[in-house]
């Protein structure tokens, strides 16, 4: 198993550890657990990309992993109150409709490339997670307790929306296979 492979795995195993760390009420812990299975979502990528190690396990996995560490975050967030469930409900429904979509283009031998805006979503959602772990330190604290948390969730809401639109609309010949 190659190094990318073994990254993505990681993440997946630090998902269950994350989720029991923050539901236990420490809160910092689980957001360095976060961001480091985050930076791997980044890591393994490049490196797969960059020594030519891209895998079927790779490209099958990887989206998979960083949905689980999104979904379980948003999930525990909703849980402990740190978001609307609604919130999360449309951001996992996006998931699952494009996940899906990309299943059936690949039974086809289609390949639904990561767009633009589905990046933007991903790094925006990255960012307001770790800021709802941290109650939106430091905004909280060194700047007047300005809403950072709060704008960067609903920026990640509405490119969550835009970049589904986005799936949908480029690949709807999928629909008809």
């Amino acid at each position: 198993m190659n190094l990318p492979n073994k990254l993505t795995l990681g993440r997946i195993f630090a998902i269950p550890v994350f989720i029991v760390v923050l539901l236990m009420g420490y809160n910092v812990a689980a957001c360095v657990i976060f961001i480091a299975a985050a930076f791997t979502d980044m890591l393994d990528g490049k490196i797969a990309r960059k020594y030519n190690l891209v895998t079927n396990f790779g490209k099958l996995m990887d989206p998979l992993a960083d949905k689980l560490l999104t979904m379980s975050a948003f999930l525990c967030l909703v849980e402990l109150g740190g978001m609307p469930a609604w919130m999360a409900i449309v951001i996992l429904g996006r998931e699952f409709i494009i996940t899906g979509m990309r299943q059936v283009a690949a039974a086809e031998g289609i390949v639904i490339a990561a767009g633009w805006s589905g990046k933007i979503k991903t790094v925006l959602q990255m960012i307001a997670i770790p800021l709802l772990l941290l109650k939106n330190w430091p905004c909280s604290v060194y700047f007047g307790g300005f809403p950072l948390d709060q704008i960067v969730l609903w920026a990640a809401l509405v490119m969550t929306v835009v970049s589904g639109a986005e799936y949908i609309i480029k690949n709807r010949e999928v629909f008809s296979q």
